[in-house]
């Protein structure tokens, strides 16, 4: 379910800003956004999992908090990491 320490730095290194971006939007979308991927898999193998779930939802409104802010804030990156995420169609 957690996200392994390579894997998570990977992300990181991928959608950060700066050289020690760690905290920016971009870089906390990402996260969340490989989070519900996992949770996801987790809830199709294990349907009734209702604790699980509850933390999806949760995850994913903290997503879109974050993705609104981005987006009335930054509506390049906004696009950009969108489209690299492969949400909001």
């Amino acid at each position: 379910m957690k996200l392994t320490k390579i894997k998570k730095q990977d992300i990181i290194n991928e959608y950060k800003i700066h050289d020690k971006d760690t905290g920016s939007s971009s870089v906390q979308i990402s996260l969340l956004s490989s989070n519900i991927g996992e949770l996801i898999e987790h809830l199709k193998i294990h349907k009734k999992d209702k604790h699980s779930r509850r933390g999806l939802i949760m995850l994913v409104n903290k997503r879109r908090k974050l993705l609104n802010y981005l987006k009335n804030n930054c509506l390049n990156e906004y696009l950009d990491l969108i489209k690299k995420l492969g949400i909001r169609k």
